[in-house]
């Protein structure tokens, strides 16, 4: 039996006397999956719990059958998390030492990290980087410096955590242009519905639940009928 890539079976998560996740259920093997819902519908602790960085209550996370919570060495090689604030990521001072933290995290020697680091600089045209502080590179370069670090390390699946908030056009086109050629599978949580055409599947979250699970043309025009509606409401 083929094991899906993401097997995200009865999740429940409580924060203080709050029920975030309700028995989601998540399991496929799409290559472009997008998650939508209004704003504490549980879509970033959903992000956090697959990704091993929080643990559920009850139910069970494992990506290309990795048990991210229990297996913490083998989970940062096998999924990969890109947070809306490129600053709650970033926790060195320089880009190369950021991107070769975690692959010294996977055994790898001084001399090879940096040899990797070194390549995934090159590979994105980004060479000079190696020695430059992060702090000063704009947000839409330190998202990058994240997105590489994270690419260094192969995971089989990246979580997109809003990560085109507070982005200018310009930014969130290059950024949208590095995303679109990844080979991995993208799990992308975001606000907006539109950079989820041409996605293969999109679950929608309210109150900790999944209330669709389709295809975009199935979900997002339901979806967005919902919050315009909210919408009309909230003006009266």
């Amino acid at each position: 039996m083929t094991v899906p890539l993401i097997d995200v079976t009865d999740v429940h998560f409580r924060y203080g006397e709050r029920d975030v996740l309700n028995g989601i259920t998540l399991i496929g093997s799409e290559r472009r999956i997008g998650v939508v819902g209004r704003n504490g519908s549980g879509k970033s602790t959903l992000a956090r719990v697959m990704a091993g960085l929080v643990a559920p209550n009850r139910g069970e996370v494992r990506i290309a059958g990795c048990q991210v919570l229990q297996d913490r060495k083998t989970a940062i090689s096998t999924v990969g998390i890109l947070f809306q604030n490129p600053d709650h990521q970033i926790i060195f001072p320089t880009v190369g030492e950021e991107i070769g933290f975690g692959l010294r995290q996977l055994g790898q020697s001084k001399s090879e990290a940096q040899t990797q680091t070194r390549a995934m600089l090159a590979s994105f045209g980004r060479e000079a980087w190696l020695d430059r502080p992060v702090s000063a590179l704009s947000q839409g370069q330190r998202h990058l410096v994240c997105l590489m670090a994270v690419l260094a390390m192969q995971p089989k699946v990246i979580i997109l955590d809003e990560p085109f908030a507070g982005l200018d056009i310009p930014t969130i086109r290059t950024l949208e242009g590095y995303l679109s050629r990844l080979d991995q599978t993208l799990v992308h949580i975001t606000h907006y519905p539109t950079k989820l055409e041409g996605f293969e599947r999109v679950i929608w979250i309210d109150g900790g639940v999944i209330l669709r699970d389709g295809r975009p043309q199935e979900v997002l025009p339901v979806f967005l009928s919902a919050m315009e509606r909210d919408d009309a409401g909230a003006d009266l």
